[in-house]
């Protein structure tokens, strides 16, 4: 009977219909980060199979027609003091802060963007059963500012592809907004945690009684 009735309305009416009805867009949540790391799902992870080619980056970035990559996006938007744009999107002069080992840097070449969340550690958590496209997606993501940052290459080596339980930043007054965006990063992707990174962001969240994740889920 509702079929029918629906069959008999108008194409704009049903047009306006399907608007009102369709599902809202995600929106972003503040939660403490206890209740953050809660909401993580827990699975026994798996590195089987991954290669770094499976994450295709850096790509032609946010907007195409700036001639720039998703690294030098980053390293633009990430700027203290900004840096002069050059023909084929080469930086020269700028200045960033690297908040992992709280050090200035006043070349693009002397940083890394890192992943948050390394890309190991997303296959192992996830990503290892979503499509190429998502991946790339993730890869170059600069729709939450936590999910790539410009840090010294000395400190994103040493970070390499490890969870908190570890590896955390040289800075320790830093622990608490790193264990932050990781969380976030993670449920923004709707990646796992195994049961050591779990007890390890646990612990981070009782030291950080104060602190908040701000995330909004891709889609």
């Amino acid at each position: 009977m509702r079929t029918a009735l629906l069959r008999g309305l108008p194409a704009v009416l049903l047009s306006v219909l399907s608007l009102t009805i369709a599902p809202p867009a995600h929106a972003a949540e503040t939660v403490p980060l206890v209740e953050a790391v809660a909401r993580l799902p827990r699975v026994t992870e798996s590195r089987d199979g991954y290669t770094r080619e499976a994450f295709k980056h850096w790509n032609s970035g946010d907007d195409p027609a700036d001639g720039c990559s998703t690294r030098n996006e980053v390293l633009i938007a990430e700027a203290i003091e900004a840096p002069v744009v050059g023909p084929r999107c080469r930086l020269t002069g700028g200045t960033w802060w690297s908040y992992y080992d709280q050090t200035s840097v006043t070349s693009a070449s002397g940083l890394d963007i890192d992943h948050m969340v390394p890309l190991a550690e997303a296959w192992d958590s996830g990503a290892s059963a979503w499509t190429a496209q998502r991946r790339e997606a993730y890869a170059n993501d600069q729709g939450a500012p936590s999910s790539l940052v410009a840090v010294t290459a000395r400190s994103n080596r040493s970070k390499a592809d490890q969870d908190p339980a570890q590896w955390l930043p040289p800075a320790g007054d830093v622990h608490c907004r790193y264990a932050a965006e990781w969380t976030g990063t993670k449920l923004r992707w709707n990646l796992s945690v195994d049961d050591t990174e779990h007890a390890a962001l646990n612990d981070l969240a009782a030291a950080c009684p104060g602190q908040t994740v701000t995330y909004t889920p891709f889609t």
